[in-house]
């Protein structure tokens, strides 16, 4: 009995110091609601930009250290550039966002996008990949949030099935 006493209180002392030291979840973060949605509308106000090729916003709305794969990486100045001018983009829709925040500084907004947009009239150019899942990496610094990566990944068509 008296062993089973002590591996009880061995148990939960190991259980409680486990605890103790755990990270917090994304729940437990203050805000979330509010920051989801903050990120969520500086993100469709980057697709306004985009369409607009508003080259300004991009300048503020990305870190300086920013990060894009497109299919290839580029920096900062290599996005803007891009954004002032190649591309024209005919429509476009966001939806499905999500947000995980990996501390006070740091939020990960996922969400599905599709779009109508052609770039540049070179022989490789074309369409960009649509529907996509975009992930929009933020870091907070001097106080304010910044877009430090964008990656998408093209969301495959449904199979068809094969006549017979």
């Amino acid at each position: 009995m008296h062993r089973n006493l002590i591996a009880v209180a061995a148990a939960c002392g190991l259980t409680l110091v486990g605890a103790a030291r755990a990270e917090p979840s994304d729940a437990d973060l203050p805000g979330k609601g509010a920051l989801e949605a903050e990120l969520t509308a500086m993100e469709k106000a980057s697709w306004v930009a985009w369409q607009g090729h508003d080259a300004a916003f991009f300048e503020r709305f990305l870190s300086d250290d920013h990060v894009e794969m497109q299919p290839g990486p580029a920096g900062k100045a290599g996005v803007v550039a891009g954004v002032r001018g190649g591309c024209v983009v005919k429509s476009y829709t966001v939806d499905r966002f999500s947000l995980t925040r990996f501390g006070p500084d740091t939020a990960l907004l996922t969400y599905r996008a599709a779009q109508d947009t052609t770039c540049g009239t070179a022989p490789h150019s074309g369409h960009v990949p649509s529907p996509v899942w975009a992930t929009s990496l933020f870091v907070r610094r001097d106080g304010r949030w910044q877009n430090a990566l964008y990656v998408h990944t093209a969301i495959p068509e449904p199979a068809t099935p094969a006549a017979n």
